[in-house]
């Protein structure tokens, strides 16, 4: 692992008392969160991160938080750091619509890996949760349940001519003849992206596009159901980014985390604007990992050209995005040896010298709130740029500096931060994840 002369930042003693007396304790009570519902004020996009995939103590208090701003403040969403498609099926749900009768059902979707991102027990407590809820309210203040990633290339496709089919099937035939220009591909769009970037084959750049902007001019033509419609439009938004990201990792990491997290925040965007056709603006809560929600710009990940979903809405809605980090210093989490494998019960290292993990470690609370406008000069130092560990569906402990951890100002880089020192994994609901906890070393991280 090498030296971490050059990573770790003296630790005072006046730091530590600092940190100590603007941190909240956190015991696990719903009125805990108390203090972050009043900084979170009239803020209408309330971006709750992870530094995992996989900790029950991150989903659980994203869950009780969620709850309180649907129930307390009204917020109208939840936008999740998952496909469209199969969000849409959780939502019809959680609305009252659908064929499911259960919330593991309609969270039955979520087949890609990594599933127990989303197929765990704490999602299914909080989709039933808001199920329940939302059968006390009228249907105009019902809570949605949606997906903002662009992975679901292929589903997409397929929602936009299933749609087209019952409203026009000429467009639906247009649809069909230029989506067909990815059938000599096969079900893999990683073998879309290398045969077009090598020079292979021809994009499909200009077909995708040109369904997009068709669907896109439905607005003007009739009374068809504005929530289909949106959700068709999206899916063709999707599946247009979806082939420029496909591309674009073969071109550099920076181009396709960038078009990503782009199509992220735009899809935020879009939504929002949706709801609040008919209303007051809405207010969305969104959950993805820290990497994707803490601002690029205090990052090492903004020094090298990186932007993420978190630097995007504070530039476009300033003071109306609040952004909550999470972190912990050592415990148990779900996470794969490999891309495509299955999650295991993975022993987390304890955080390296020189990171806010082990810094907040150091203040010896098992669990607290900081709010970062509420800090004292004497926590000035923590704005010294430190070590931050990010874990995504691959751990990889043997190198673990390398592969799991960045230099960040985590004050710029947050409005508050929940840190739990010891931490539990989530309960998957399927039977192939979350088998025997162990530490064995991977070989290299994947997917934030």
């Amino acid at each position: 692992m090498g030296s971490m002369e050059e990573d770790a930042p003296e630790v005072s003693a006046a730091l530590l008392e600092g940190i100590r007396a603007a941190a909240l304790p956190v015991s696990g009570r719903a009125s805990d969160l108390d203090p972050l519902i009043e900084s979170i004020g009239d803020a209408r996009f309330v971006l709750l991160g992870e530094a995992t995939h996989g900790t029950h103590e991150f989903y659980q208090a994203r869950a009780t938080l969620t709850r309180r701003l649907i129930a307390e403040q009204g917020f109208h969403a939840l936008v999740v750091e998952a496909d469209w498609p199969a969000a849409l099926r959780v939502d019809a749900f959680v609305r009252g619509n659908g064929q499911d009768a259960t919330a593991a059902g309609a969270l039955g979707n979520f087949q890609r890996f990594p599933r127990w991102m989303w197929r765990n027990r704490e999602m299914e407590e909080l989709v039933t949760w808001m199920r329940a809820h939302n059968a006390t309210v009228p249907p105009e203040q019902r809570a949605g349940f949606y997906g903002m990633d662009l992975y679901s290339l292929h589903d997409s496709m397929r929602e936009v001519v299933a749609w087209l089919d019952t409203v026009d099937p000429d467009a639906a035939q247009r649809a069909r003849e230029r989506y067909a220009c990815f059938d000599h591909f096969g079900p893999e769009p990683h073998v879309y992206g290398q045969s077009t970037t090598s020079g292979q084959a021809d994009s499909c750049e200009e077909q995708v596009w040109a369904q997009f902007v068709e669907l896109q001019r439905r607005r003007t033509r009739g009374p068809e159901d504005a929530d289909a419609r949106f959700h068709a439009e999206q899916n063709a938004r999707l599946v247009a980014n979806a082939e420029a990201y496909y591309r674009a990792v073969y071109a550099g990491r920076h181009e396709g985390w960038n078009l990503r997290d782009t199509h992220m925040a735009d899809t935020v965007d879009a939504l929002a604007a949706h709801l609040s056709r008919s209303g007051p603006p809405a207010r969305l809560v969104i959950w993805a990992h820290n990497s994707h929600l803490g601002d690029a710009r205090a990052t090492q990940m903004g020094d090298q050209g990186e932007l993420n979903v978190g630097q995007l809405l504070r530039e476009r809605h300033g003071a109306a995005t609040y952004n909550v980090g999470f972190t912990t210093y050592t415990g148990v989490v779900i996470a794969a040896h490999e891309w495509d494998e299955p999650g295991l019960r993975r022993r987390i290292q304890p955080a390296m010298s020189g990171s806010y993990e082990r810094l907040f470690h150091d203040v010896g609370m098992p669990a607290f709130l900081l709010r970062m406008a509420e800090l004292g000069e004497a926590a000035g130092g923590l704005h010294e740029r430190r070590l931050e560990r990010a874990i995504g569906v691959v751990y990889a402990p043997r190198t673990e500096r390398w592969s799991h951890y960045f230099h960040a100002n985590l004050p710029a880089q947050f409005d508050a931060v929940l840190h739990y020192d010891e931490t539990r994994a989530l309960r998957p609901l399927d039977s192939d994840a979350g088998h025997g906890e162990e530490d064995a070393p991977d070989t290299y991280p994947f997917g934030l």
